[in-house]
């Protein structure tokens, strides 16, 4: 039979994100259970074991295995911490707006709504999942590098971009990829102590496992940014950074996913920043006195 271990703790984050990123790597049996429990958390948390078997077309045993799967004791404890967290949700009133479709004859307050709403919620969503010691080691690893190599495509691509901008600022010999082959070139030219960091939602992106599994045979530090922790990009790394990703209408997969990776790369780079603290100031010394002349007076 297959083992399934998933890295959700109900103490650590939010649980419904987490089943909602996992769901599509879990064993039919257990997808069904997901599914039932993500299409209406409150009323689940309302079920007995027996109510959900019957709801999910499954069995109390698999229920309890997915209980444990996800770090819980029994099913009791799953219960108390989903009406736990979709209480918090309805005191919040974050289900207001969250999740509305956007319909073309909407108005622009509506749409604001929708999406600013959204976007919170995945800021917090993604800060309440992310693994801080694997943060402190990427970090440290960034700080020792000779080389960090970053690669995306699509969206990804401009939030790579956007670290690369933030860690050349402070020194750190960074470059980003948006071509494959360029990528992969570059890869192929990493070695010890080196790191490539792989930045893609789904985690299932076949150039940029390739950029990762290219880097490591030659000795490189590997990391991924995906809302998949048990993604195949996931698997080739040897750090996994977590995202969330809340969809709503016109920002699907991977828009959905932008604000969380630039949050989650952002501490990464404040991190390497205070480790470097004197290099890092020195740094942006130097270059706010390049750029001055091209401020206009008065200016803040």
């Amino acid at each position: 039979m297959m083992s399934i271990i998933f890295t959700i703790k109900e103490d650590d984050v939010e649980l419904l994100p987490r089943i909602r990123a996992e769901q599509d790597e879990m064993p039919e049996a257990l997808r069904k259970v997901a599914e039932v429990i993500l299409d209406d958390p409150a009323e689940t948390a309302r079920m007995t074991i027996v109510d959900l078997a019957e709801r999910s077309g499954t069995s109390t045993a698999t229920i309890t295995r997915f209980c444990r799967a996800l770090g819980f004791s029994g099913y009791a404890e799953l219960r108390v911490t989903i009406a736990s967290q979709t209480g918090r949700a309805a005191q919040q009133h974050w289900d207001t707006d969250i999740g509305q479709e956007i319909l073309p004859a909407d108005g622009l307050d509506k749409v604001l709504g929708v999406v600013s709403n959204s976007d919170i919620r995945l800021i917090q969503e993604t800060a309440a999942q992310l693994d801080l010691a694997t943060v402190e080691k990427v970090a440290g690893v960034i700080k020792n590098a000779g080389r960090v190599l970053l690669f995306g495509v699509a969206s990804s691509a401009a939030v790579a971009g956007e670290m690369e901008y933030r860690l050349q600022r402070i020194r750190v010999p960074t470059w980003s990829r948006s071509d494959a082959h360029s990528a992969l070139t570059d890869a192929a030219l990493l070695t010890d102590g080196d790191v490539a960091i792989g930045i893609s939602h789904s985690g299932r992106t076949r150039e940029v496992i390739e950029v990762l599994a290219e880097a490591a045979g030659h000795g490189a530090i590997t990391v991924a940014v995906t809302s998949h922790p048990s993604s195949p990009l996931a698997e080739v790394a040897e750090l996994v950074l977590t995202t969330a990703a809340r969809e709503t209408t016109f920002r699907s997969d991977g828009f959905a996913a932008i604000h969380s990776q630039l949050l989650v790369l952002d501490v990464v780079y404040v991190a390497v920043a205070q480790r470097t603290y004197e290099r890092t100031k020195e740094a942006f010394d130097l270059t706010v006195r390049a750029v001055t002349g091209h401020r206009l007076d008065g200016g803040q």
